[in-house]
């Protein structure tokens, strides 16, 4: 690891009063994430997870945005500690100085990753539910007359993570569906409905003692309700595009995590959330693959069944999730062997 980032850590931590100058310290660069440096620091025999924002993500197109948003990932978490402490990370402390925070390292024998669980199709054991009503009870206290919206009044970082990187960057190389998309990044970008995490996808959300635990809020922003839930689904619908074995597993979660959620909507009409849910997803399945973070794991077929499924969708789009599963079940019938 480079030494310039073993002193980074260093001085956070000495920041934060969580080591002393003379401490000895072991570091670790942890892999798989493309937006942050985060690292795990082991001082006397116990390990602190470390993160600090990247200002160019780690992927082959030009993607920058403000390491501040660091702050709102820490707030964001915070809330979710607050509102759900069983299924909350153990925060550290955070510095504005070098925009990066501590967190507990998570490495109990009984914890993992949701992702790993869904490609090893591991026994189902109600993870998706789990997440629905975590998502559902944080977004429902966001719109609490008393809850404080000032660490998230962040639209322009949310645009440069989200909507200008998957759907804008989508709507470049797809001129017969621009206009859709085009329409559906104006929406993000204008709502403040309630508190949206950004990134709610299996590959952040480990589960501990069968609670959900979800990570990487970097993206975190008042926002439109439907984006995590349309984020997540969609990771379920590239895994049974993957893995069309398993497609009975992930139609089960998909059902199973909407059922979950809809309960908290207490902001507008569930079938209005619904409906918008339904448009959303397939242009964030078109945005995994031709946006700028697509995903690892899919086969050049794959994407390619991907990328029909979703044409096809924001071109005649659905209003409920059932629909929207029978919809695909056809469209996959049509290019599965």
């Amino acid at each position: 690891m480079h030494a310039a980032l073993e002193q980074r850590c260093r001085s956070l931590l000495t920041e934060l009063g969580l080591i002393a100058t003379d401490n000895s310290l072991e570091f670790c660069r942890l892999t798989g994430g493309v937006a942050s440096d985060i690292v795990r620091v082991s001082v006397d025999g116990n390990d602190i997870c470390v993160k600090f924002a990247l200002p160019k993500l780690r992927v082959q197109a030009d993607w920058y945005a403000p390491v501040h948003r660091n702050a709102a990932e820490y707030a964001w978490l915070e809330v979710a500690a607050d509102i759900a402490p069983h299924s909350a990370i153990k925060l550290l402390g955070r510095s504005a100085h070098h925009h990066g925070f501590a967190m507990e390292f998570l490495d109990d024998n009984g914890i993992y990753l949701w992702k790993n669980a869904l490609l090893s199709n591991a026994a189902d054991q109600g993870e998706a539910g789990h997440v629905g009503e975590l998502i559902g009870r944080i977004q429902a206290a966001s719109t609490d007359s008393d809850f404080d919206t000032r660490p998230f009044q962040n639209s322009a970082d949310f645009m440069a993570l989200r909507i200008e990187p998957y759907l804008l960057h989508a709507a470049a190389s797809h001129g017969e569906v621009a206009n859709e998309l085009q329409v559906l990044a104006a929406q993000l970008h204008e709502s403040r409905q309630v508190l949206v995490h950004g990134d709610v996808s299996p590959k952040n959300i480990f589960f501990r003692h069968n609670r959900a635990v979800v990570l990487d809020a970097e993206c975190a922003t008042l926002g439109d309700a439907c984006f995590d839930i349309a984020f997540c689904l969609n990771h379920l619908v590239l895994k049974a595009i993957h893995l069309p074995g398993s497609q009975v597993r992930y139609w089960q979660n998909i059902r199973q995590l909407w059922s979950c959620y809809s309960p908290f909507i207490i902001w507008e009409a569930k079938g209005t959330v619904e409906a918008r849910t339904c448009r959303l997803l397939p242009a964030l399945l078109l945005a995994r693959v031709d946006g700028k973070s697509p995903v690892d794991y899919l086969k050049p077929s794959e994407r390619d069944t991907a990328r029909r499924i979703a044409l096809r969708l924001i071109k005649s789009p659905v209003s409920c999730v059932d629909e929207l599963l029978q919809c695909i079940d056809a469209l996959l019938e049509d290019v599965l062997p």
